[in-house]
């Protein structure tokens, strides 16, 4: 283990993001936050970090605990960071709106209008 590494290559290892490039892409585009701050894709974190992002329509928030060596499995990247219980409520409330959204959401057979689309999208949290 080191005692610094680049936020996208941890950020891959720990499994947020399937690819380091999808990872590289994010914190590029400013979905990812550093202590508060917007970095770069080489952006050296260390222990006690707190790193912010969104992937997809959920935020997640969570302080780096150890830097892996690289992409192992995932109780291995679990151990590596913690994430803060604002977030996990947060993904909670997120998953129940989607349960519902599923489940109310019927199959009717036929195609949804516009604003059928519009109401699943809002429900879906991707507006």
């Amino acid at each position: 283990m080191t005692d610094s590494a680049r936020i996208d290559v941890w950020l891959f290892n720990v499994r947020f993001y399937k690819s380091r490039s999808l990872a590289a892409t994010a914190v590029q585009g400013g979905l990812v936050h550093l202590n508060d701050a917007r970095v770069k894709p080489a952006h050296a974190i260390k222990p006690g970090d707190v790193i912010a992002f969104r992937r997809g329509s959920v935020e997640f928030d969570c302080e780096v605990l150890s830097l892996p060596t690289r992409r192992g499995p995932a109780p291995e990247a679990q151990a590596c960071y913690r994430e803060s219980e604002a977030s996990v409520a947060r993904r909670d409330k997120h998953v129940e709106t989607l349960r519902i959204a599923a489940a109310s959401g019927a199959h009717s057979g036929h195609r949804p209008n516009r604003q059928e689309r519009q109401q699943l999208r809002r429900l879906r949290g991707r507006e």
